[in-house]
């Protein structure tokens, strides 16, 4: 095994993306007033390259705008509201940046994935902004954020923009040839849905020197068993019930 892992075993969905608004500050305060110190999030590119938070292709369910991000400027997104869907008390509050995110986890030291989530035919440049960014932001940081995407090209922008930065492969299925993808791309860890994961995929990626790591386990009984056999970080909705404040 490599050195030691220096994230923390639980990292909060989104934010606390179902007792708050997803993927906004709001959503972060709340994960970390449960004793969270580390996040998911979700980062993607507005039409003129800015990066900010967001999960959907489009801006219709959590935000009271419509249509793609990739065809809108910052300026038009900047102040919708992202938090009314949720629940009255949240109204008006907005996408954030994700380098509002970032000077949030370092103020209050917490770690951070980072999934790079593009608009179809955006991944690479989406890769390759998000990975400079995060560069930028966590420059001389202790631990620097792990990026994550579903998408290799994605990654394989990552890669190649700020190398230095810890990458992992998102799987929702054990496609064919996905060894061979993530030893590709270089990465530190796969994270897959935790329903692909058990003791063996667990000891097959410490053999590979990976970091073994699911989403999104609401589950006790689940989060216990993936404990017991070796798991390295799990991603959770249920801050309220399960880690560090459990």
């Amino acid at each position: 095994m490599k050195s030691p892992w220096p994230y923390p075993l639980w990292l909060a969905h989104r934010g606390a993306g179902k007792l708050a608004p997803e993927n906004t500050l709001a959503a972060f305060r709340m994960g970390a007033g449960f004793g969270f110190r580390a996040f998911e999030c979700d980062v993607k590119l507005s039409r003129d390259g800015q990066a900010f938070l967001l999960h959907d292709d489009t801006l219709d369910r959590t935000t009271s705008g419509q249509g793609s991000p990739a065809e809108q400027d910052w300026t038009q997104m900047a102040h919708l509201d992202a938090g009314g869907w949720h629940s009255p008390p949240f109204t008006a509050e907005p996408l954030p940046r994700f380098a509002q995110i970032a000077a949030f986890c370092q103020a209050n030291g917490c770690a951070l994935n980072v999934e790079i989530k593009p608009c179809p035919g955006f991944e690479r440049v989406t890769g390759e902004v998000t990975a400079l960014e995060a560069e930028r932001l966590w420059a001389g940081a202790a631990l620097p954020p792990l990026l994550s995407s579903f998408k290799p090209e994605a990654l394989e922008g990552a890669r190649d923009a700020a190398p230095d930065l810890p990458r992992a492969l998102l799987l929702d299925e054990l496609w064919d040839g996905w060894p061979e993808a993530a030893e590709t791309l270089g990465v530190a860890a796969v994270i897959t849905n935790w329903r692909l994961m058990d003791a063996a995929l667990i000891e097959r990626l410490h053999a590979r020197g990976w970091r073994a790591l699911v989403y999104t386990v609401n589950d006790a009984d689940v989060a216990e068993r993936l404990i017991a056999a070796g798991i390295d970080g799990l991603i959770t909705d249920r801050v309220d019930t399960l880690g560090p404040a459990a």
